[in-house]
């Protein structure tokens, strides 16, 4: 099947005082060149994961880096064979990941990169003094991690500064923290140096870039995306099944969100289970009238019944507290 449209990851820690009237902009020239996706504005910078044509991402990469505040922006850029978002976001928040740690900045201290080439050779032969520590969240790393990673069990990401108090013991060891994109490493590894914690890392663009740049060799399981797919295909050396279906317990990398409107939880379902459940994570889910159809996809995209990307371009503006 040809793949005639790009999907694009990124994100670019710098100061937005403008922000509402970037935003404002940002969303015209995404409405121009018909792009849609998530993007997050914020006085902290930018967020985003936007899908095009080919062409058109093209120009949308040319367009941000083309503010001298953005300019050093890196993009993971995919190739998929449909349109992988149905609506445009442009939001502005207070973060661009949500962390609870507004107080550090990734310009002035983060950890050291590490490339993708350079940790597959980690991943490898890992020596007994480093550690490969996953800051997503449990339905991320439960369908896919990097072999002998480390996780934690967190919810969202604003969890992590309470966890990194079971870390205590790894404070003489090289730590390398990993995410899917790199944007919740900036944070998370400049909170362990702020910590105390003198050894830090972080795999430069995340789970993306290494299945971009090495294949994702040692990835094991599929990566959670934050678009229609649900989750990706990285490993393309010794790809492996990780998560094990939700009713079954047998081995499936297939993903869904529960039926149940209320729910909605993100869990491991194989497409028989899917079909005997109406794609619910229990019976309590079925029974609920809140339930939506089961198309066996398990992904639920909002009515996009009259959808105008323009609404939403000119308003009142965000207060950021």
């Amino acid at each position: 099947m040809e793949k005639n449209y790009s999907i694009l990851l990124y994100y670019c820690y710098a100061e937005i005082e403008d922000f509402e009237a970037y935003r404002e902009e940002h969303h015209l020239f995404c409405v121009e060149n018909n792009l849609r996706g998530r993007v997050i504005i914020s006085p902290e910078g930018l967020n985003g994961t936007v899908s095009g044509l080919e062409k058109d991402c093209e120009k949308y990469m040319a367009y941000v880096r083309s503010d001298q505040r953005f300019g050093d922006t890196e993009f993971k850029v995919e190739a998929h064979d449909l349109m992988a978002f149905a609506k445009l976001h442009v939001r502005v928040k207070p973060e661009i990941v949500h962390s609870s740690l507004r107080h550090l900045n990734p310009r002035e201290e983060t950890g050291t990169y590490v490339e993708p080439n350079e940790f597959k050779e980690i991943l490898e032969d890992q020596p007994e003094d480093t550690v490969i520590l996953d800051v997503r969240s449990n339905y991320e790393h439960n369908v896919g991690k990097f072999k002998n990673a480390l996780t934690l069990d967190i919810d969202n990401f604003r969890d992590f500064p309470e966890r990194v108090k079971a870390l205590d013991h790894l404070r003489d060891k090289k730590i390398i923290t990993y995410c899917t994109g790199g944007i919740k490493c900036e944070k998370a590894s400049a909170y362990l140096l702020e910590q105390g914690f003198e050894n830090v890392y972080q795999l430069h663009g995340g789970i993306i870039k290494y299945g971009i740049e090495a294949e994702g060799k040692d990835f094991e399981g599929k990566c959670y995306v934050f678009d229609n797919r649900i989750t990706a295909d990285v490993n393309h050396v010794n790809p492996s099944i990780l998560s094990k279906c939700h009713i079954t317990g047998e081995p499936t990398d297939r993903m869904i969100n529960c039926a149940n409107a209320e729910c909605n939880a993100h869990i491991p379902m194989s497409e028989e289970a899917g079909w005997l459940k109406d794609g619910c994570c229990s019976d309590e889910c079925r029974e609920s009238p809140s339930r939506r159809p089961y198309d066996g996809t398990g992904y639920y995209q909002k009515n996009t019944n009259h959808y105008n990307p323009l609404k939403g371009v000119k308003r009142e503006p965000a207060t950021i507290k």
